[in-house]
């Protein structure tokens, strides 16, 4: 239990990072963001409780979708989470393409810091 919290917690953080970069580097696809640190470390606990919460039905509903493209509906499967969690959070709003490059973003920190987890784990 302790290492499904701290899990959460470091997804918490990944989702924080992703969505701060994402809106120093995507002023232009409409990701805009007002407001103070605090804003966006709520929009990562959003995005957090989404994925685990409603991502995992919403994948088992769009699954014939993902099998007909081969896998890049989950790019938008990604976008409309990311989507939802900062349209619930205060003082961050995205366009959904700038929704689906954030989800991009937060995607790829996530799969580095696992990767470097795993590396980690594996060597000890």
């Amino acid at each position: 239990m302790k290492r499904q919290f701290a899990l959460f917690l470091l997804r918490w953080a990944l989702n924080a990072l992703g969505i701060w970069i994402a809106t120093r580097l995507l002023v232009n696809y409409g990701v805009t963001y007002t407001g103070d640190g605090v804003d966006i470390t709520l929009a990562g606990l959003v995005l957090a409780i989404i994925n685990t919460v409603l991502k995992p039905i919403i994948v088992v509903l769009s699954l014939p979708a993902i099998i007909l493209t081969l896998g890049l509906f989950t790019l938008i499967v990604n976008g409309f989470m990311v989507y939802v969690a900062s349209s619930l959070a205060p003082g961050i709003s995205m366009t959904f393409t700038g929704a689906i490059i954030t989800g991009i973003i937060i995607s790829l920190i996530n799969y580095a810091m696992t990767s470097v987890l795993e590396l980690r784990k594996q060597e000890r």
